[in-house]
């Protein structure tokens, strides 16, 4: 099944909570979807016989120019019938939320916390939403591009890298 089947299968599903396909300008064809409908949405592509995307590889945030809404990446693998497909949803850069898919997808239980620790973006109901790299007290997520690295961190002078 093609990436262009599978956007429109979804489309036809879920109409409004699938919101563009984009083919031009990215190495992986993707389905651009609702932040709130992401769960509802992998369940489906996992759970339907013709799909069978039992497998997240990857899901990764993603800050395009440190103005605009931060999106989060879903990169999804069919071990049984060995296809692929990618979601991407855009989320606030100031308080983002997602609906977490790790009830779905047992890794996506260290990348969304990843995401949270270095973009800022919550997932609801994950099972343990907190810092993966960072100190909890850590001020700021760092991959953000208008993320300014403090001068101190517990007394100690901050380094910059130029």
């Amino acid at each position: 099944m093609t990436e262009q089947e599978i956007y429109s299968g979804l489309r036809g599903k879920f109409g409004e909570k699938v919101l563009e396909f984009m083919e031009e300008g990215t190495l992986n064809p993707t389905a651009v979807i609702k932040a709130d409908s992401v769960a509802e949405i992998c369940l489906f592509l996992k759970n339907n016989e013709s799909l069978q995307f039992d497998s997240l590889m990857n899901l990764a945030a993603h800050d395009p120019d440190g103005e605009s809404e931060l999106s989060v990446i879903y990169h999804l693998y069919s071990t049984n019938l060995n296809h692929y497909f990618t979601l991407k949803t855009h989320v606030s850069r100031e308080n983002g939320v997602v609906e977490s898919v790790a009830n779905i997808y047992r890794t996506a239980d260290w990348h969304e916390r990843e995401a949270y620790d270095l973009f800022g973006i919550k997932f609801n109901d994950h099972p343990d939403l907190k810092r993966i790299l960072l100190e909890e007290d850590w001020e700021g997520h760092p991959l953000k591009k208008d993320y300014v690295t403090a001068e101190f961190y517990r007394g100690m002078r901050i380094e910059k890298v130029k």
